[in-house]
């Protein structure tokens, strides 16, 4: 549960998700879980930006080597993103990558980065009917405009 409230963070943002992260800690300790619960981390500060480029590539593709040196913002996906959170212990490949589309996709206005994770998903191994599935699933919390726009991105990533 922690987990995707801490992956959460890079794509919504800690404004909107510190309470959720408190709420998370509440429910925790009323279940009787001792926190803190025991670090997750794999990277430190030496190594976040080699294993977060290493993910990227796993998850992306090999053209993210050559993406990573285009501009700051992309030095710091790198390290940030993949290499604080995807290499944490708790979630896979696969379950950060289909939270990730969740995340994008529910705040509209973010379809660049929808096709970039709907494409994500298939290279880990999520499949096109898994993701509509999801879609699908999120549809009442985020109305029709935006579902129709994830279902969009997810065809064209598809290649259909």
């Amino acid at each position: 549960m922690k987990e995707a409230v801490y992956q959460s963070v890079d794509y919504l943002g800690l404004a909107r998700m510190r309470e959720f992260l408190s709420i998370a800690n509440e429910v925790m300790e009323r279940k009787g879980v001792k926190l803190p619960l025991p670090p997750q981390a794999t990277a430190d500060e030496e190594s976040r930006f080699e294993k977060g480029l290493e993910i990227q590539v796993r998850v992306f593709g090999p053209q993210m080597k050559e993406n990573v040196n285009k501009s700051l913002i992309n030095r710091f996906l790198a390290q940030n993103c993949f290499g604080d959170y995807y290499t944490r212990h708790g979630l896979s490949d696969r379950e950060r990558e289909m939270i990730t589309f969740c995340f994008l996709l529910s705040q509209g206005g973010c379809e660049p980065q929808l096709m970039g994770h709907a494409k994500g998903n298939f290279n880990v191994g999520n499949d096109k009917a898994f993701m509509m599935k999801v879609i699908m699933n999120v549809l009442p919390y985020i109305g029709y405009p935006r579902t129709l726009n994830a279902i969009s991105v997810l065809e064209k990533a598809s290649g259909n």
